[in-house]
């Protein structure tokens, strides 16, 4: 029997939307003839989801594997009702569905990372074998279901599986910093020594040129001091994200006074909108990657201060967005050597 190719076919309810949008998805794990089963090894929680649930649960490992079984148990898919972000998986392929017809040659036994959210993802979690909260991942035993328009890529062979995971978690950040920014742009990344915010920082600096400027801002010194070393900002400066006049008045300060042509945020907590958008000239772009933007505060917070800025929703799907996320660590020995120390 086949199913629908976005998975509507499993929502439980409300009837009629799509599985991200469902409250509950079936994570019944016999497929359908257009599906894939896939034996998981180990999510990769987004990092606003994760952060919420860590802060919610006072860091303790017990309690955050039991809200994450209870959240795929309730919802059948790891949803973060708060945030209402994912994540994404690794792990092999179990099971195709015999009316599939793949173009990338996919077969039983590849090792694939899935580039479409858990936060509409059939999920069954048996059991969680460890969790590792500096880098949000969560080895499980369990399997998954990737319907017909999910999108997946093979595990590179020159990566080992953790840095493959921490690199495709984000890849969509990068691939899309690529596409907006262009030779001569001055940028304002926030966040920019995380796991995104170092992809964007590196592709920022390659896009500008040297005509341009890349100004990172970080929370604390000891992350200034390492994005330094990089070289991939002009500037960095250090401010709280969440007060957007402190950010204001460093941000112009190192761009010489002037506002920015394009602001990316790569941060994974609430309230940082307008520290986005208050730094950005007028028909500029700030760019939301951080999962825990709320579309009402900025788009409200643009209007209160009378900035005609694009407002773009950080899209984690562009096309060759996994191959742009893992060029970069093949060609930047600095990009590999962070990714390695924090994350293989």
């Amino acid at each position: 029997m086949k199913g629908s190719k976005y998975g509507t076919h499993r929502v439980i309810e409300p009837k009629g939307v799509l599985p991200q949008a469902a409250k509950k998805i079936s994570n019944d794990m016999n497929i359908m003839d257009n599906e894939i089963l896939i034996d998981v090894q180990a999510l990769n929680i987004d990092s606003a989801s994760f952060t919420q649930i860590e802060k919610e649960q006072n860091g303790d490992v017990e309690k955050i594997k039991n809200r994450i079984l209870t959240i795929v148990e309730e919802k059948g898919k790891m949803q973060n009702p708060v945030t209402g972000s994912g994540g994404m998986l690794i792990g092999t392929v179990e099971k195709i569905g015999s009316d599939l017809t793949l173009s990338s040659g996919l077969k039983v036994g590849d090792k694939i990372a899935t580039l479409v959210s858990l936060s509409l993802t059939p999920l069954k979690i048996d059991k969680i074998t460890k969790i590792h909260k500096e880098i949000d991942r969560v080895e499980i035993e369990g399997k998954a279901v990737l319907f017909e328009s999910g999108i997946y890529v093979k595990l590179p062979e020159d990566l080992t599986e953790n840095l493959a995971l921490a690199v495709l978690d984000v890849a969509g950040a990068p691939a899309q910093t690529s596409k907006i920014v262009k030779p001569g742009d001055s940028v304002l990344i926030l966040g920019a020594f995380g796991k995104s915010g170092t992809l964007c920082s590196y592709e920022a600096r390659k896009r500008v040129g040297p005509t341009g400027k890349v100004v990172g801002l970080v929370a604390f010194e000891k992350d200034k001091e390492e994005l330094i070393k990089t070289g991939f900002c002009n500037e960095v400066i250090m401010a709280n994200a969440v007060n957007p006049t402190e950010v204001l008045e460093k941000a112009l300060e190192a761009n010489d006074g002037r506002e920015y042509d394009i602001a990316i945020n790569c941060v994974n907590v609430e309230n940082t909108e307008m520290s986005t958008i208050l730094p950005v000239k007028d028909e500029g772009i700030a760019y939301f990657f951080s999962m825990a933007t709320s579309f009402t505060k900025a788009a409200l917070g643009a209007e209160g201060v009378g900035k005609d800025v694009s407002l773009y929703i950080g899209n984690g799907y562009t096309k060759g967005h996994a191959e742009i996320a893992i060029n970069e660590l093949r060609e930047s020995k600095v990009v590999r050597e962070i990714f390695e120390s924090r994350y293989a």
